[in-house]
C-alpha cells in the first residue's frame, strides 16, 4: 500500500522498508503492519490532540516528570507549547512502560524504536502467524478463560512490582498469541508509587479480567485479586512470584476498608463512563 504520511520518515531513515497494510484504528492511534528488512513489524502512528477522544485526565498524568521545569510550567499554563509538551509526554509514557516491562518479563510487544511520533514494535501473531485477535473478540472454554485469567494476573503483578499500573486494561487491550495473552496501549500506564489513583485503577484493572473471564467461568467472579495485590504491594511484600488465592479478608488496623470500597465504587462507575463512551 502506498506508505502515509506519518510513515514517510521512518522509510527515509530506513527504519522500514514498507507499509503491508493497515491493521487497525482506534481513538488514540493508527497501527500498520510493516516490513523492516526479514521482519514483519508494526507501526503504532499516534493521532494528534485535536484528533483523539482520550482526554488526558489527571488522573492519568498525575506526578509524570518532564524534561524541565520550562515544559511544567507551560503545561500547567495550557500553552501551546505546553499542548505540545503533554502530547510528547503521553506518547514517550507508553515508550517507557514498554521498555521498563518488557525488562521486566511483563508480556508486552517488544518495542524497538520510537520516532517522529511513531512507535515500531513487535507484531504480535496467533499460531498462523497472523495478527493476533483482541481478547474481546475471542469465545474461550472455561479452562483456557481460567488459565488466561491467571496468566494475566501473574503479568499484573509483575507490572505492579516494575512500579506500574496499567490504568486502562480491559479485554480490548489484550491480545491472544499463540503462546497466550499479551497487554498493549500503555499511553496512560501510572506510577505506582506516585499517583495517589493507583490503587483504584489497578483494583479496576482486576475487576474488568475478574468480569470478562467470569463470562466463560463463572467460579472466577467472587474472587478479589485485586484487593489482595494491593495490600500485599503497600506492606512490601509483593513479588513476582507471590502465589495469589483470590481471597481478601478485612485486617483490624492493616487496611483501610471503607476507602478501598470507596476506590471500587469510583472504579465501578468509571468503568460504566468508558463502556459508554465506547458504544457511543
Amino acid at each position: 500500500m502506498k506508505p502515509p504520511a506519518r510513515l514517510q520518515s521512518l522509510i527515509e531513515e530506513g527504519l522500514i522498508d514498507t507499509v503491508v497494510r493497515q491493521l487497525m484504528s482506534g481513538k488514540e492511534a493508527m497501527v500498520y503492519v510493516v516490513r523492516c528488512g526479514e521482519e514483519t513489524r508494526c507501526a503504532k502512528v499516534y493521532k494528534e490532540a485535536t484528533h483523539r477522544s482520550f482526554r488526558q485526565a489527571v488522573d492519568y498524568t498525575e506526578n509524570r516528570k518532564v524534561k524541565n521545569s520550562r515544559q511544567a510550567r507551560a503545561m500547567a499554563k495550557g500553552t501551546k507549547f505546553g499542548r505540545q509538551a503533554q502530547e510528547a509526554a503521553w506518547q514517550s509514557a507508553e515508550v517507557d512502560a514498554l521498555y521498563r516491562l518488557a525488562a521486566a518479563g511483563v508480556r508486552v510487544p517488544k518495542p524497538h524504536n520510537f520516532h517522529d511520533g511513531v512507535l515500531l514494535m513487535e507484531l504480535v501473531t496467533d499460531e498462523h502467524g497472523d495478527a493476533a485477535p483482541r481478547l474481546n473478540d475471542v469465545v474461550l472454554s472455561p479452562e483456557d478463560a481460567r488459565r488466561h485469567h491467571a496468566m494475566l494476573l501473574t503479568q499484573v503483578v509483575r507490572m505492579l512490582c516494575a512500579g506500574v499500573v496499567h490504568g486502562d486494561l480491559s479485554e480490548f487491550n489484550i491480545l491472544l498469541a499463540e503462546d497466550g495473552p499479551v497487554i498493549i496501549d500503555l499511553p496512560q500506564a501510572v506510577d505506582a508509587a506516585g499517583n495517589n489513583h493507583a490503587a483504584r485503577m489497578l483494583l479496576r484493572d482486576v475487576e474488568n479480567l475478574r468480569n470478562f473471564f467470569g463470562r466463560f467461568a463463572p467460579d472466577l467472579l467472587p474472587t478479589h485479586y485485586g484487593l489482595e495485590m494491593w495490600d500485599l504491594y503497600q506492606r512490601g511484600v509483593l513479588d513476582p512470584e507471590t502465589v495469589l488465592t483470590g481471597r481478601f479478608e478485612r485486617k483490624a488496623g492493616a487496611v483501610d476498608m471503607s476507602a478501598v470500597m470507596r476506590e471500587i465504587e469510583d472504579a465501578r462507575a468509571e468503568e460504566a463512563a468508558r463502556q459508554v463512551r465506547m458504544a457511543g
